[in-house]
């Protein structure tokens, strides 16, 4: 019964409208061809658990709706039942689509109406799943190749750069070992060098004025710190001795005078030492680092002025004249680089002497003020002097901790 209402349904009309779409009979198949996707499925569940009946199976040798005469009885083939087992069928087969109904007993197709694959197709693109195919395999190859052809082009750009680094090392220590040993030429501003090394030996100097400053304002630190301690047990003594309190009187209030002058002197040292070091450790070693690349500068145009020249000197054939090319573009890079360096080199030096000259000026008349009117108890001059350089000093007792750092 269900063959023949699918032979029916397989051979009716289906009626379109002027606008190319199904009339209601499409919901109809549909829904016949549902009815019979289930009829199909418990038919083979029969023939799963029993085993085919043979004896009532018959082959068509001709298509769908053939004549008679082509069937041919198969009464005598005989064959083993086969075991149904549900779980296997529904791991391995996928559940049909619904735009897909096929008959299971191979007379043929179903019928799937226009409108339905439309609106599939819509619910597909809405809900965002797409089918897996040739498509997304191509994407993904193209993807991996893009990635691999990355990673394959940064490879090629590291080994490029080591490259370049070993040959310009090579090239720059064969021209220092050259140098040294008397067989080379080096470009020499004789101006320059000279100012260099004027450069470094004041640097030395003043590293030396820096460092017993720095000495003085320690050890006259540890005076001053004795000079309050001895004041403050001088006035104790006084107030626990009154046959003598007169002279321990003296005695304190004269140490508590040289303490306050020492802690001037000290604030005025100190400000000394801080400008000698910023000149020193900054300013001075910031243009013996331009210094430093201008000399690395100067050995790389040397390296490469004496490897043209080499090739200069050899034989003139297709291969020389192209390294010949290569290495005089090379040598105006690195010369450009050195007359860079170098013109760096003497706008610092200029303006570092510049620089020298007014900070030592102030900084040489501080001292001197400041240890003149120290040592020869003229408080008011020490203190103008202070006013004058803006020296501003701490107040006591801000060396010390406070209590919620000792707690």
């Amino acid at each position: 019964m269900a063959d023949s209402f699918m032979g029916k349904a397989a051979t009716m009309e289906i009626p379109i409208n002027s606008n190319g779409e199904t009339l209601a009979e499409d919901d109809s198949l549909e829904q016949a061809a549902k009815i019979q996707w289930t009829l199909d499925e418990k038919d083979l569940q029969q023939v799963m658990v029993s085993g085919p009946n043979l004896n009532e199976t018959s082959v068509v040798s001709g298509g769908y709706g053939g004549p008679a005469g082509g069937i041919i009885p198969t009464s005598s083939i005989k064959g083993p039942a086969i075991r149904f087992n549900p779980q296997y069928v529904d791991r391995r087969s996928p559940p049909a689509p619904n735009y897909l109904r096929m008959k299971s007993r191979g007379l043929g197709v179903g019928l799937v109406s226009s409108q339905s694959a439309d609106r599939m197709i819509t619910n597909q693109n809405q809900t965002g799943q797409t089918f897996t195919g040739s498509g997304m395999h191509h994407s993904n190859s193209n993807q991996n190749m893009s990635v691999e052809e990355a990673n394959r082009g940064v490879a090629v750009e590291k080994l490029d750069s080591v490259k370049k680094w070993g040959i310009n090392t090579y090239k720059c220590t064969k021209q220092m070992f050259s140098e040294r040993f008397g067989r080379g030429s080096r470009t020499v501003d004789l101006e320059l060098e000279a100012q260099i090394d004027v450069l470094r030996d004041t640097k030395r100097k003043y590293e030396s004025v820096l460092r017993l400053t720095s000495a003085l304002t320690s050890h006259f630190y540890n005076m001053v710190q004795t000079q309050q301690a001895l004041g403050d047990t001088f006035a104790d003594l006084s107030q626990k001795s009154p046959e003598l309190r007169d002279e321990f009187g003296y005695n304190a209030e004269t140490q508590k005078l040289l303490c306050r002058n020492g802690e001037a002197l000290l604030g005025a040292i100190n400000f000394f030492v801080s400008s000698i070091n910023t000149l020193v450790n900054k300013t001075m070693e910031d243009t013996l680092m331009t210094i430093k690349l201008y000399e690395a500068a100067r050995l790389e145009f040397d390296a490469y002025r004496a490897d043209l020249e080499e090739l200069s000197l050899g034989p003139r054939d297709a291969a020389t004249m192209v390294r010949i090319e290569v290495s005089q573009q090379q040598y105006q890079v690195q010369r450009d680089k050195y007359e860079r360096l170098r013109s760096d080199v003497t706008i610092k030096l200029k303006f570092l002497e510049e620089n020298k000259v007014k900070v030592m000026h102030k900084q040489l008349l501080l001292f001197h003020n400041a240890i003149s009117a120290y040592f020869a108890g003229n408080q008011q001059q020490l203190e103008q002097t202070l006013r004058q350089f803006n020296v501003k000093l701490k107040p006591p007792g801000s060396d010390k901790p406070s209590w919620l750092e000792e707690s």
